[in-house]
C-alpha cells in the first residue's frame, strides 16, 4: 500500500473511530492535531502526501501522525513491492479483515463513485459479516435481487445476465 493510500485510509478509520460516518477531511485532521497535539501540520502538505506530490514526509511529520492516528512510524511509508497484506495475523478477527478489505477496495474502485460508497457503508457496518451472508441468502432467492433493485433503486435495474436468473426465467417460460 502506498503512503498516500494509508493517509485516507488512517483518516477513514479516525472519522468512524470519533462517530462521524464518513472519513475525517484533511481540514479536520489539522485542527484535531493542533488541538490535541499542540502541534500544527498544513492542509496542502496532507494534500500533497495524499496525491502523490510529497512520495515522502520528514522525521517529525511522521512522528507527529504517527503519534496522532496512533500506528508506528515505520506503517507511515510505501509498502515494499513484493509485500503482500493477506499475510496478515490470524488472530484479526473476521469482521476486520473485511473491513480492511472493504476499505481497500473501495480505494481500488475510486473511478466508480457508486462501487467505492458500497463498499465504505459496508465497512462502516457494525456487523460487516452479516451484510454479506444478507446479500448471499438474495442472490440465492431466484428473481429476489431484480425485484429489490427495481423497487429501491428504478434507474439501476439492468437486465440480468447471471445462470440463476436465466434459469429463472426458463422455469418461468416454461410453467
Amino acid at each position: 500500500m502506498r503512503l498516500a493510500e494509508k493517509i485516507r485510509y488512517l483518516r477513514e478509520v479516525e472519522g468512524s473511530l470519533r462517530s462521524l460516518g464518513r472519513p475525517m477531511t484533511q481540514q479536520e485532521l489539522v485542527r484535531a492535531i493542533r488541538k490535541e497535539r499542540g502541534k500544527s501540520i498544513s492542509q496542502s502538505y496532507i494534500s500533497q502526501i495524499e496525491s502523490g506530490a510529497r512520495p515522502h514526509m520528514t522525521q517529525s511529520t511522521r512522528g507527529l501522525l504517527a503519534q496522532f492516528f496512533k500506528v508506528h512510524p515505520g506503517f507511515l511509508v510505501d509498502d515494499p513491492a513484493d509485500y503482500h497484506t493477506e499475510l496478515t495475523s490470524d488472530l484479526r478477527t473476521t469482521e476486520g479483515k473485511l473491513d480492511v478489505w472493504l476499505l481497500q477496495g473501495s480505494e481500488r474502485f475510486a473511478s466508480d463513485p457508486e462501487v467505492s460508497e458500497v463498499l465504505l457503508k459496508a465497512a462502516r457496518e457494525k456487523d460487516t459479516r452479516r451484510c454479506f451472508l444478507l446479500l448471499g441468502a438474495i442472490l440465492d432467492t431466484p428473481g429476489l435481487a431484480e425485484r429489490l433493485l427495481e423497487a429501491l433503486k428504478p434507474d439501476l435495474r439492468k437486465p440480468a445476465t447471471s445462470r440463476s436468473h436465466r434459469r429463472t426465467e426458463e422455469r418461468r417460460r416454461s410453467k
